[in-house]
């Protein structure tokens, strides 16, 4: 592990190698802000991924791949004249100490989720003028996160249930609902109901500590693997999948599961 000073003398060096790829390099010389928005997007993906692999090597290698783009991002305020990394670290800075009083202040405490909850009431009042609750969450979001940071800002303010347990009356309430559509075979109800089932699930999923998209994601993953395991057995047999029914899939299925 390096020391402070290291971080801070490799930080200046990629400043510097950002200021010299602007000068002399040519497809770093017309790079914007919106041809980088898509790369920076799949660099992000990359890093989640990383995370969710658990590769300590992998997720040093994206956060220096991530910390390229902000640096770029920055670079390219500075030759607008309108910021530049110092404004970048200075608003940043003010933030994290605006945003945590119960450690730069004389705020107390008593746990997380009322940290959460003065976090989001500061920001409202940060903000000039009335602005909703909701206007922070980006359009662009994955439903799914988008759903989970709709759920967290209204509990900010006090939008939530009294206890965690009265969710799932509300799961059941939505699942019904979904049944009774798909029984009157209305294609535009069943897909509000089921967005409303699966908004309700993320909604327990929150209220239990869980993040939905991570659960998702290793459902995601297990499910690939035990099919891969399918698939290749049966490519062993000589058989292949559609000459196969689903109760002899599910033979082999099962010992996917138990190899798990």
């Amino acid at each position: 592990m390096n020391d402070r000073k290291k971080s801070l003398d490799e930080f200046n060096r990629l400043l510097d190698i950002i200021d010299e790829l602007r000068l002399k390099c040519p497809w770093d010389m017309k790079q914007t802000n919106e041809s980088l928005r898509k790369l920076t997007i799949e660099e992000t993906y990359e890093l989640a991924d990383a995370i969710s692999s658990g590769t300590d090597d992998g997720i040093r290698n994206e956060l220096g791949d991530l910390m390229l783009h902000i640096v770029f991002y920055a670079k390219i305020g500075s030759e607008k004249g309108i910021f530049d990394m110092a404004d970048v670290l200075e608003g940043i800075n003010n933030k994290l100490i605006y945003r945590h009083p119960h450690v730069f202040g004389d705020v107390k405490v008593t746990g997380a989720s009322q940290v959460e909850e003065n976090w989001e009431q500061l920001k409202i009042k940060e903000n000039k003028g009335y602005k909703p609750v909701l206007s922070g969450v980006p359009p662009s979001l994955p439903a799914i996160i988008k759903a989970n940071r709709i759920q967290e800002k209204v509990r900010g303010v006090g939008f939530d249930w009294e206890k965690r347990e009265q969710i799932w009356d509300k799961v059941l309430e939505e699942i019904n609902e979904l049944k009774d559509e798909i029984e009157n075979r209305d294609t535009e109800a069943i897909e509000s109901e089921l967005g409303d089932v699966l908004f309700s699930i993320i909604n327990a999923s929150r209220l239990y500590g869980i993040d939905p998209e991570a659960a998702l994601e290793k459902t995601n993953r297990k499910f690939i693997k035990r099919f891969n395991y399918l698939e290749k057995e049966t490519l062993t047999k000589g058989i292949s999948l559609h000459d196969m029914s689903l109760d002899e899939m599910n033979v082999i299925w099962e010992q996917a599961k138990k190899e798990d």
